[in-house]
């Protein structure tokens, strides 16, 4: 028998056995936003690992799944290598997920839902297409969007979410998990959507799904800030009510610069920033106790965590800014204390303003 000469090559970045959840995370999540590309890097990741390690911080939350569809990662998931959808950008993504549990740090994932530049050029037909073209439809930005209706498109998201769950992630975060906005609306037509279920309809089915397929998962959702108080859905299908029974952690994305001229009065919400995340966290919690009074069937298992400002848009921000969105929620939970769970802060730069954290005793 004569023996191949062509031996398969070492992986040259073979990483270390899957890891285990933190055994005893922290109760409130005081966490920060990093893309793929910056866990890509060593010195960014120490740069993380220093700020969390010297502040109150205690978690992370990392792209897993961005807009552009590509999942960081070599991995063993079926339709995402069918797709070409992986890029390696975490070398190790286990050794990572070690690196932060040794030091206590809760690890959360994020995946983009619905917005995903690469499963759109693989499945157009499960994605929103042009009335005027035929082709894809893309929004403002260029971005596509996935017929937020499909259930492959919910299949393919759990089977991502449940490969990082497997590492050791503490958390899946899930984020554009809504309909499409900010381009011409009129010109979509939907694949899968009959355009007569109402949005927030298909957004509840797709919530319930995803708990009914991770059931013992941690899981987080995102909403727009203004989903705090529009009980119509945004527009967008985001109704706050539909969320409480089917996540652990429920993250309005409050940043005062995204709020409308004329919001409760201000001129600039993003010069506002106390009163625009107060407001709209008195609101969450406010409809939230309601839901709890006269949904009293349906279980509530959602805390609240939102999203806050640290970077400029509108107005700049620095210390005191980002001082006074954390001390609004904490005055606006202040009273019911068994619905907050933390904070989140994003700055899509991954720069942080460490003056605005407290150190380390404080931690959680």
């Amino acid at each position: 028998m004569v023996l191949s000469s062509k031996l398969a090559k070492p992986d040259p970045y073979p990483d270390i056995e899957n890891q285990q959840p933190l055994l005893n995370p922290p109760e409130i999540i005081k966490a920060v936003y990093a893309t793929n590309w910056s866990m890509s890097n060593n010195k960014k990741i120490k740069y993380f690992l220093d700020l969390i390690d010297a502040t109150e911080l205690n978690a992370i939350v990392i792209d897993i799944k961005d807009y552009t569809g590509i999942v960081p990662y070599k991995n063993d998931i079926d339709l995402v290598n069918e797709y070409n959808a992986w890029e390696r950008r975490i070398l190790e993504p286990n050794k990572l997920i070690k690196t932060f549990h040794d030091r206590g740090i809760y690890v959360i994932g994020r995946i983009s839902v619905f917005q995903d530049l690469q499963l759109a050029e693989a499945r157009p037909d499960l994605a929103l297409i042009s009335s005027s073209t035929s082709a894809a439809w893309k929004d403002n930005k260029g971005l596509t969007w996935m017929d937020t209706a499909a259930e492959e498109v919910w299949d393919y998201n759990i089977a991502i979410a449940k490969d990082i769950l497997a590492r050791g992630f503490d958390e899946v975060n899930f984020d554009y998990i809504r309909f499409a906005s900010d381009g011409n609306l009129n010109d979509i037509k939907h694949p899968y959507w009959d355009e007569k279920t109402l949005k927030t309809t298909i957004l509840k089915e797709f919530f319930k799904y995803l708990r009914e397929n991770l059931p013992n998962a941690k899981l987080s959702a995102d909403l727009f800030g203004l989903a705090t108080i529009d009980t119509k859905g945004v527009g967008i299908g985001q109704h706050l009510e539909h969320t409480l029974p089917y996540f652990d952690a429920v993250a309005p994305m409050v940043y005062p610069s995204h709020y409308f001229t004329g919001f409760q009065g201000y001129e600039k919400p993003a010069e506002h920033p106390y009163e625009v995340v107060k407001y709209s966290m008195d609101e969450a919690i406010r409809r939230t106790k309601q839901f709890i009074v006269y949904a009293s069937t349906t279980p509530v298992t959602a805390k609240f965590r939102p999203w806050l400002q640290d970077f400029d848009l509108r107005a700049d921000y620095g210390a005191e800014e980002v001082k006074s969105q954390i001390r609004a929620w904490n005055d606006a939970a202040i009273n019911n204390p068994e619905l907050n769970e933390g904070w989140m802060l994003w700055n899509a730069s991954n720069i942080y303003t460490k003056d605005a954290l407290m150190p380390e005793s404080n931690r959680e």
